[in-house]
């Protein structure tokens, strides 16, 4: 889709039209939309390699939870504490990073953070004492962080508006496959060297990531701009204002103060926020209670309970493969269905809403995945049907987190985008810091059967937001102090939208009917 909305800055002043959130010329060589296929994979696998490398990090620890409750004589809360400070350490970059990348440009934050988050993740493996290792821990959370929030703006960068949904796709199976394999490798690598080589052996995964991206091109159309005054000995360009904010007080408006105030007088984003963050939650307390689970019921050693995290990549990428089949058959249909009413000429351009429907599907999966796990986990049922359920919940769980944040970046427009999704992001990741340190205590005291089935009810709690967005979301965007230049159709109110314009009229040329659309701009996380 083509959309060139009018863009304002804070004053209000109108600013010339931008093409979906690029200052670079269709036809500029240099525009990260007209490179090679070979290149945009490149940087594309790049990105999705550190995103791995982050959340693979994040997990790996819970392999060696059992040896560091001895080893530092701690409890089990406590010992989860270094997992839940990392995700706490990620919550910070999405409030930052956004408004390093302005300056500086995404590959230099890229390659500036990594090797902080390796040393980090050093310093928690020579760790002597608890404190040492929860700080480092926290630390290396904090570095990794910008991995997690800058891939969204990189895969913006390089694949056109219509390929949203696919690279929100790409960019799960990056994030949910490395928290997979977290315990699947360290698993092997713990029992035979013990808990330290957790971290050693995500050392080893980040420096090959870095060495993969040591190339890695800007991707960013404004320092691509500065980039080539300097090259060319030219003044630097001038350039519109940042979005998200050129003073200090503007950028924490942003990233800050607007997203506290959107998550309690936004309807869609309070919704998707807390619907995703509650999924979150859920997700990574698994990461503790399952191998609590496969262990006590099965009998499962920690290189089994690992394989048993299989599961999760599988199911990520059914997630991904059916959250792409559906938006591409969607907007194949919807793209007929507008030819057809209008004798083949182009017709006004699909609502976003379109984009929900993989979460109507993993809104149902959830709940009943979590059913299934709780009361199949038992002695006369064979683990391999827990381990299936599992498969399940994680492909709901990845559906409904790649269509609602997908939606949601386009939403509103570049500032609004900014702030919404910082708000998802960072309450998401808190949900997934606390989860954790409560899901053993529930398993004691509730059983397992009934811990999680409580969750399975909150879960159906949730399940209408997708079905009610999709219904009622254009409006609520329309009316949103945050909107400008919005489309407002419903998809029932698009098709009758464009019957009426068939009946009552002759259709104008092919740009009077496209409606402006918000352009997908400088999103702040993918967690």
């Amino acid at each position: 889709m083509d959309y060139s909305p009018t863009l304002r800055s804070e004053t209000g002043k109108e600013m010339a039209p931008k093409m979906i959130g690029h200052m670079l010329s269709p036809h500029e060589p240099d525009n990260p939309l007209n490179w090679p296929l070979h290149r945009k994979i490149y940087v594309s696998a790049v990105a999705a390699g550190f995103a791995y490398v982050a959340t693979f990090g994040l997990t790996a620890y819970t392999a060696g939870i059992t040896q560091v409750m001895s080893h530092f004589q701690v409890s089990m809360t406590v010992a989860v504490l270094p997992m839940s400070l990392y995700l706490i350490g990620i919550v910070f970059a999405p409030m930052f990073s956004p408004h390093l990348s302005e300056r500086l440009g995404r590959s230099t934050v890229y390659l500036c953070t990594v090797p902080i988050f390796a040393l980090f993740i050093l310093g928690a493996g020579l760790a002597q004492n608890f404190a040492t290792l929860a700080i480092c821990r926290f630390l290396a959370g904090f570095f990794a962080g910008p991995s997690l929030v800058l891939i969204e703006g990189t895969f913006a960068d390089v694949w056109s508006a219509e390929a949203t949904v696919s690279y929100y796709a790409v960019l799960a199976v990056a994030s949910y496959a490395g928290a997979a394999s977290g315990p699947l490798i360290a698993g092997f690598v713990f029992a035979a060297k013990g808990w330290r080589w957790t971290q050693w052996v995500t050392l080893m995964l980040i420096l090959a990531a870095y060495l993969l991206g040591f190339g890695l091109p800007e991707t960013y159309p404004r320092e691509i701009l500065r980039r080539q005054a300097k090259r060319r000995a030219l003044p630097p360009p001038h350039l519109l204002p940042a979005e998200s904010g050129v003073r200090l007080g503007a950028m924490a408006r942003v990233t800050i103060l607007h997203p506290l105030r959107m998550l309690v007088s936004e309807p869609v984003v309070i919704a998707i926020s807390l619907f995703v963050a509650f999924n979150f939650g859920v997700l990574f307390s698994l990461f503790i209670a399952i191998p609590v689970v496969l262990h006590a019921v099965y009998a499962f050693s920690i290189r089994r309970v690992g394989i048993a995290f299989l599961s999760g990549i599988g199911g990520v990428l059914l997630a991904s493969l059916a959250s792409i089949t559906i938006d591409h058959v969607t907007r194949l249909w919807q793209r007929r269905r507008r030819q057809t009413m209008t004798g083949g000429a182009a017709a006004m351009v699909a609502p976003i809403e379109s984009r929900l429907i993989p979460a109507m599907v993993g809104a149902f999966l959830i709940p009943a995945a979590l059913f299934w796990i709780g009361w199949t986990a038992k002695p006369s049922i064979g683990p391999a049907v827990t381990i299936v359920g599992t498969l399940v919940y994680v492909c709901g769980n990845a559906m409904v987190l790649i269509s609602l944040i997908s939606y949601l970046f386009d939403a509103y427009p570049a500032a609004g985008t900014l702030s919404a999704l910082t708000t998802a992001a960072c309450l998401r990741l808190l949900f997934a810091a606390v989860f954790p340190l409560f899901i053993i205590q529930m398993i004691t005291r509730l059983t397992g059967a009934w811990a999680l089935s409580l969750f399975a009810f909150l879960a159906c709690v949730f399940a209408p937001i997708p079905f009610a967005l999709y219904r009622w979301g254009a409006g609520l965007r329309a009316r949103s102090r945050y909107s400008r230049n919005l489309s407002t159709l419903t998809a029932a109110e698009f098709e009758h939208a464009t019957e009426q314009q068939q009946q009552q009229q002759p259709l104008p040329p092919p740009h009077d009917l496209q409606q402006p659309l918000p352009p997908p701009q400088e999103p702040t996380t993918s967690v």
